[in-house]
């Protein structure tokens, strides 16, 4: 038989330890076992084990202190939303909480860009809606309207914005197969989401604003009714 390459084993047991710690098995706050025992409980060598500790302490999971021992983080209060697309993935269910922060982050990016946008920026916004209606697949249009909302942050002069709405779309990046529902159609997609496009361009801040929003809930249903 051959043997397996020594990554696919790192990514299995990585994976295997990451679900342990999420599932609560190794609580927040506790010292992991030995490396001999651990490694020798998940059937792995030690050499393995340090590999997944490694990449789960890049993660965001674990801290290693020499001398002392490997801990569980307590990520619920000391992580930060790059650990979201990893906690979508075990757990399907964070997703309706990241929409909830969508729906609040992207209405005010709407209002900001608005005020904001230059003319150039305006004019980007107006050729990437039109891509949407171009688009040919689920996937291409879905993407095309990314690009649309990553624009829209930019309009707003705010970095943090930017980064916010690609922490947000990085999030459901895991279950994005699960999340086509409003983009089956390209010219309903465009439908959807020209009223912020408009508002936007016309710099009428109130109204994108409640585009926005109207936008975000109704693709937001469609998602979830999806993902259920």
């Amino acid at each position: 038989m051959e043997a397996l390459p020594r990554e696919t084993i790192v990514d299995v047991l990585e994976d295997r330890l990451r679900t342990d710690i999420l599932d609560g098995r190794h609580p927040a706050g506790s010292y992991l076992p030995p490396e001999r025992r651990l490694a020798d409980g998940y059937g792995v060598t030690r050499t393995t084990l340090k590999h997944a500790f490694g990449r789960l302490v890049q993660a965001g999971l674990l801290e290693t202190r020499h001398g002392v021992g490997t801990r569980v983080r307590d990520y619920a209060r000391v992580g930060g939303a790059d650990l979201l697309p990893m906690l979508v993935r075990h757990d399907a269910g964070w997703v309706r909480e990241v929409f909830e922060v969508r729906r609040g982050v992207g209405a005010l990016i709407a209002e900001r860009a608005a005020e904001r946008g230059t003319r150039p920026q305006r004019a980007e916004l107006v050729a990437l809606l039109d891509a949407v209606l171009r688009a040919e697949g689920v996937d291409a249009v879905q993407l095309a309207d990314v690009e649309v909302h990553r624009a829209l942050a930019r309009a707003t002069g705010n970095r943090v914005y930017v980064l916010l709405t690609n922490t947000l779309f990085n999030a459901y990046l895991p279950v994005r197969s699960l999340l086509k529902g409003p983009f089956t159609d390209p010219a309903a997609a465009h439908e959807r989401l020209a009223p912020v496009v408009g508002a936007v361009t016309a710099g009428d801040a109130k109204r994108a604003r409640e585009a926005a929003d109207t936008y975000l809930r109704d693709t937001e249903h469609i998602m979830l009714d999806g993902l259920a």
